[in-house]
């Protein structure tokens, strides 16, 4: 994606990248869009970067469409669709999705149990102090969630082994120029 200078149409909530510290972007504030995956957006806002959430798409003049996965009729969980949830997930750093960067370390779906259909997922940050780390743990649970038949999701954030570049997927390695 191309840099886009917008001008904020109301005040809008969003994160210090990467402290993670809540800010407030007040309305007719120019930002500049530097990343627009997964259903957020990463903005340049007085010298800083900030992630917006899609919920406030349009405080930047902007749609978001959401993945609509068809509904398995047995009532079980997809894992492919989980998958393809976990893919729309993104460090607001990098334009790399978290299965690409080798974030996620095991996911594992579980149907019929006594809490429903239950997904358990394993995963790391690329740095341990990472202060957007909650906000990332919060963006797969939430798009999983999403995924049809889905009761219950459990994100554990896990630094064993710690993330090294190794894990980085080719695709992600070409993207960021590394291949």
């Amino acid at each position: 994606m191309e840099r886009e200078v917008v001008l904020t149409k109301r005040d809008c909530e969003a994160r210090l990248v990467p402290a993670g510290t809540e800010i407030m972007i007040p309305k007719d504030t120019f930002v500049t869009i530097t990343q627009a995956l997964g259903g957020t957006f990463s903005v340049a806002v007085n010298g800083n970067l900030a992630r917006i959430e899609g919920k406030d798409a349009d405080a930047l003049g902007k749609e978001i469409k959401f993945e609509n996965f068809e509904t398995p009729a047995d009532g079980t969980v997809n894992e492919n669709q989980v998958w393809e949830a976990l893919r729309q997930c993104y460090d607001p750093e990098i334009p790399v999705n978290v299965v690409d960067l080798g974030l996620i370390y095991n996911c594992k779906v579980e149907n019929n149990t006594d809490k429903g259909n239950v997904i358990n997922i394993d995963m790391t940050l690329t740095s341990a102090g990472c202060g957007m780390g909650p906000v990332i743990v919060d963006d797969v649970k939430s798009k999983v969630e999403q995924v049809p038949n889905v009761d219950h999701v459990i994100v554990d954030l896990v630094f064993d082994p710690p993330w090294n570049n190794d894990m980085l997927t080719d695709e992600a390695k070409l993207e960021l120029g590394m291949l």
